[in-house]
């Protein structure tokens, strides 16, 4: 196999690991208490996914989306990648600090109340301040059009959480989240 196709194949491999992980763990969760709309859900789901397939099909496949951004470097790809790997492993750890008590809804509360340790003692929104990260890291490695579409769409999906989120915790938790809110940063400032 040449080193181009053995790059090439890194992203769609560590995507499709954390795919598989988040897949896994997702059975046997407790439920939220808050449900959500299947329509809301879907509008939040659908630019995921498109994000997904932006950055695991070839470049060759894109046409137009393939041109690129950032001149191909081992050194852009080397940061691109490492970025990718740590967003990736901090969502993952984020997700499993939660446990069996992980909504995929609302992710800095467990069995109603806060989440202050671990990596909800680090940064709020943790898993997704990881995913953009990651998303971050593609968009640097890959360099093109399609990646920079893909971080677009990342970052619409992960912004409306995030505002459905604050909404939430700020009404059920009042001054205890807003003191979580003023001592715990965000890892991306425009998270919050």
């Amino acid at each position: 196999m040449t080193e181009a196709r053995l790059l090439g194949l890194f992203f769609p491999v560590c995507w499709g690991i954390w795919a598989a992980i988040w897949f896994i763990a997702s059975f046997g969760v407790k439920k939220a208490a808050r449900h959500e709309d299947p329509w809301s859900r879907l509008s939040n789901t659908v630019p995921i996914w498109i994000c997904a397939f932006l950055l695991v099909v070839p470049p060759s496949w894109l046409g137009p989306l393939s041109f690129r951004l950032v001149p191909q470097n081992l050194t852009y790809y080397g940061i691109g990648a490492a970025m990718t790997v740590i967003g990736l492993g901090f969502a993952i750890w984020a997700r499993y600090h939660l446990g069996r008590n992980w909504s995929g809804v609302i992710t800095v509360k467990q069995d109603h109340a806060l989440i202050r340790t671990g990596p909800y003692a680090l940064v709020r929104h943790p898993i997704y301040s990881g995913l953009i990260l990651a998303i971050l890291g593609a968009v640097l490695a890959r360099g093109d059009v399609a990646a920079l579409l893909a971080f677009a769409f990342m970052l619409y999906a992960v912004l409306r959480r995030v505002g459905i989120e604050e909404r939430w915790m700020s009404e059920t938790f009042g001054l205890e989240y807003a003191d979580y809110n003023a001592t715990t940063p965000a890892l991306i400032p425009f998270l919050v």
